[in-house]
């Protein structure tokens, strides 16, 4: 396997440990592995909006949306907008918002000083010395992805793999295939919780407003804006509206206006903008979303020192990355067969 050394020990970890498939899957469907991104002329991203004011929590944000919607659309399968075919995260303004910079890929390399005021001196603080750490070693030493831990919902936003979209009356269905993370909305409906916990994706409800999608989320587990980016806490909330924008020649986004509800790790809540890119060029290649497996292939680990470390084939805890059964010896047990003829 050929890998840029530019990409790291993190990098290279994430590959080998999603397996040999879904470095496979990455090299075809990551943006930042891909060349060109799309058949598509780029379109410019949209200018942040900010809430019409400004509101203490999620719920006053959400609620605020609601009223000015007169309670939402009622879509039927026949009305309810489509974000039908495949997609990858496009440009956003995470880098700009978290730190004195423009370019959007400063966020992973040395560079860039931390903005501050926006994050609490907790907050702030650690991510300092996360900045610190990339700046003298060139990457950050340790990303939960490397564990198998899934991204989180403010993650999920950026996560560069492929998406789909399945909008019903009732919930909206936005898949990604990385970790199979898939976050359901569930329409004109109130938040619950039984098991009592949080989430990589937390709860999410919403309403449509015409062809815009409203979503609160909550109850999400403490995780990272991004490799990186800030870490968020776990009262993390979101209040997010999807609309999908035409271009020329059949471009489409679908962009996300996003604000952020972080008392213990925001000053105030930060309104941020992503993109998600139309890609038929992938469909046309035969890209499909698969199952990604890591607990049991991964063959990752955190050394003494806090780094990111692979086990190489010949390493006696060393993991079949197309994985291993528990009967081996029976036929028809392999687990990838394809490339094992006869079995």
């Amino acid at each position: 396997m050929k890998v840029d050394k530019t990409f790291g020990a993190v990098g290279l970890g994430l590959l080998l440990g999603a397996g040999l498939v879904g470095y496979a899957v990455a090299q075809t469907t990551n943006p930042a592995l891909v060349t060109p991104q799309s058949q598509f002329k780029p379109m410019p991203t949209p200018a942040v909006e900010k809430p019409a004011q400004d509101f203490k929590t999620a719920e006053e944000h959400y609620n605020y949306l609601l009223k000015q919607a007169n309670g939402g659309t009622k879509h039927t399968q026949a009305t309810i907008p489509d974000w039908s075919g495949l997609w990858t995260s496009g440009a956003n303004t995470m880098t700009r918002t978290f730190l004195v910079s423009t370019d959007e890929g400063a966020l992973m390399r040395p560079g860039g000083t931390v903005r501050e005021g926006v994050l609490t001196p907790p907050y702030e603080k650690q991510f300092k010395e996360r900045r610190e750490e990339i700046g003298k070693i060139g990457q950050q030493k340790f990303d939960r992805l490397t564990r198998c831990e899934f991204p989180g919902a403010a993650r999920w936003l950026w996560e560069p793999y492929v998406k789909e979209f399945v909008n019903t009356p009732a919930q909206t269905w936005m898949l990604n295939d990385f970790m199979n993370e898939t976050r359901r909305v569930y329409i004109n409906s109130q938040h619950v919780n039984i098991d009592a916990k949080h989430s990589a994706t937390g709860d999410s409800i919403g309403f449509w407003d015409k062809d815009k999608l409203i979503v609160w989320t909550k109850w999400i587990n403490p995780a990272d804006y991004t490799r990186g980016m800030p870490l968020t806490s776990n009262q993390l909330q979101m209040v997010e509206t999807w609309h999908l924008r035409h271009g020329e020649k059949g471009a489409k986004q679908l962009v996300t206006q996003v604000t952020y509800y972080d008392p213990l790790s925001l000053v105030k809540p930060v309104s941020l903008v992503y993109l998600q890119e139309y890609r038929p060029d992938l469909e046309k290649i035969g890209v499909r979303i698969r199952n990604w497996e890591c607990a049991t292939s991964s063959n990752d680990f955190i050394d003494a020192d806090g780094n990111t470390s692979v086990r190489l084939p010949g390493d006696p805890e060393y993991k079949d990355p197309r994985g291993s059964t528990d009967y081996p010896d029976l036929p028809g047990q392999d687990l990838d067969p394809i490339f094992d003829p006869g079995k």
